[in-house]
């Protein structure tokens, strides 16, 4: 009898001893990672953090940023991508790694329709594309005409080959049938340097970050890149509205889990994030820095990224965009 209750337990404990922790309704019983695919200081990064404090006040559990940068955004990605599935590595997920990257790599090591599971998008921002201040050019249908007239007189920054701010910059001086010299530096505050040194003559940039130069009069606002004018700056024109292509871009950001993570913590994970997303001080927070709180769920989440992957690798492809 002894024998026979001793098997019981052992099988018993084999049996759920094999149950991910994250399924056994404790989630989450120890720290969350969230993988930043870049250096702090940036877009992701910030997005990430205020996250991660108001996640952990929501779960009662720490939800700490790890960077992990390199290759762009590979590393980090990638390794989110091959995570273990138990909720304990998130992503935080942007336009550039996951909607991007499809069309830049053809050999990319992960898929980014089939290797993450949507959380949700917190907030949108535009780019805004900004001139050495001492550039005799004053608007974005200017600089076409110049560069039609001069091929590759013109020079544009990015902060790196592949990045948010190169491939919105090629595809529009694709669209505009103007060639200009793409000059990649290791981040944006590099091109920032060159940008007010006089170095460079134009850059594309998230908006909040593009901000502070522009009203310290450092450089000069073109126009911004999303569908619609960005209330910081209400004066500059979209892409659309300067009238050399029809193109908009804005750079989302959100969570993401690897894929087969247990359905029961995706679901725990998606209620706090989504409580956490529609906080006022949250939305506030991300005014603040000049973005568009837009708070999707993993349905709009799913569908966001799938169209964009369609619609950038189809542009990326046609531009001959390379990461490389």
């Amino acid at each position: 009898m002894h024998k026979l209750l001793l098997a019981v337990v052992l099988l018993a404990a084999a049996v759920f001893g094999a149950v991910p922790a994250g399924a056994q309704g404790t989630y989450p019983s120890h720290p969350v990672k969230v993988v930043v695919p870049q250096p702090p200081g940036g877009g992701f990064d910030f997005v990430a953090r205020l996250l991660a404090d108001r996640m952990g006040r929501q779960m009662g559990q720490s939800f700490v940023v790890e960077n992990k940068p390199g290759s762009g955004t590979l590393v980090g990605t990638d390794f989110v991508a091959k995570a273990a599935p138990d909720g304990y590595t998130l992503l935080t997920g942007s336009v550039s790694n996951l909607a991007l990257n499809p069309g830049l790599y053809r050999n990319l090591p992960y898929d980014s329709l089939r290797d993450f599971e949507p959380l949700g998008i917190a907030v949108s921002y535009s780019y805004t594309l900004m001139a050495r201040k001492d550039l005799p050019l004053n608007s974005l249908k200017e600089v076409v005409a110049y560069a039609k007239a001069n091929p590759r007189k013109l020079t544009y920054a990015s902060a790196g080959a592949g990045s948010g701010q190169h491939v919105l910059a090629a595809a529009l001086w694709h669209l505009a049938g103007v060639e200009l010299v793409h000059v990649p530096y290791r981040g944006a505050q590099a091109a920032y340097q060159d940008l007010i040194g006089g170095r460079v003559d134009l850059f594309f940039d998230l908006a909040p970050t593009a901000r502070g130069q522009i009203d310290a009069g450092t450089v000069k606002a073109l126009a911004v890149s999303g569908s619609a004018r960005n209330p910081m700056h209400p004066d500059l024109p979209t892409i659309t509205e300067s009238g050399v292509a029809q193109l908009d871009l804005e750079s989302w950001f959100g969570w993401f889990a690897p894929a087969k993570t247990p359905p029961e913590v995706l679901e725990k994970l998606r209620a706090g994030l989504a409580k956490v997303m529609a906080a006022p001080d949250v939305a506030e927070a991300f005014r603040k820095a000049g973005g568009k709180p837009v708070a999707l769920g993993a349905a709009e989440t799913r569908a966001l990224v799938q169209g964009d992957v369609q619609r950038w690798t189809r542009l990326i492809r046609e531009a001959d965009i390379r990461a490389d």
